[in-house]
């Protein structure tokens, strides 16, 4: 107990860090995902492509190759950021293709003929897609988008090696000043189910409110 109430701002500091990279690293995976999804069931083949490559070049890349890349490879086309905002990047961009296949995976349930009634009033693709089927698609990729979102908060312990202040990287000063290790991790695991279960519940809530009947 010592190693938390002597450090207790440290740690407050690194999981701040880590609930700001899971807020802001999600919010830009839905908003991606969601677009890569629309592209995917586009009647715009160069669309479709562009959707698919997406998806499948980044869910078959290890996330810390990914980080390498954005951090190393960005600042030589003179894109100079702060590594808090590359691992947003990094982070959002990566989670973005699983929620792509999730929220796809939801369309699919959507009866075609729900598609075809839109389109036979007149409506565009975008409107279709908008008004009728993502709506309902929402409603069965509530727990899986929960589920990557988790895995999201969880991956954001690679950013601590890129110099951002996350929770995990709290050990490093803490075991220089001879703290047990053991210790250190236990609490540094206590912040990530604080994190975790957080969003778990979230969608608990939201499952509860909009997800499918069972």
């Amino acid at each position: 107990m010592n190693v938390l109430l002597d450090n207790l701002s440290l740690y407050a500091e690194g999981l701040l860090g880590t609930v700001e990279l899971t807020v802001y690293s999600s919010l830009l995976a839905l908003a991606i995902g969601f677009l890569m999804a629309a592209f995917r069931v586009a009647p715009v083949r160069s669309l479709r492509a562009f959707g698919t490559a997406w998806v499948t070049v980044l869910r078959n890349t290890p996330l810390t190759l990914l980080f390498f890349a954005v951090v190393l490879g960005l600042p030589r086309f003179g894109l100079v950021l702060p590594f808090k905002l590359f691992a947003i990047l990094a982070l959002g961009c990566y989670t973005s293709a699983f929620i792509c296949e999730a929220v796809r995976s939801g369309i699919n349930t959507v009866p075609t003929g729900q598609g075809e009634a839109a389109r036979s009033l007149g409506m565009t693709f975008p409107q279709t897609l908008g008004i009728v089927v993502l709506p309902q698609a929402f409603r069965s990729v509530i727990p899986p988008i929960g589920s990557t979102l988790i895995a999201l908060a969880k991956n954001s312990a690679i950013a601590g090696a890129f110099s951002v202040v996350e929770l995990l990287g709290v050990y490093k000063p803490l075991n220089e000043l001879g703290y047990s290790i053991i210790w250190t991790f236990v609490w540094i695991a206590v912040g990530y189910l604080i994190v975790t279960l957080s969003i778990s519940a979230i969608f608990h809530v939201l499952e509860k409110h909009y997800g499918v009947a069972r």
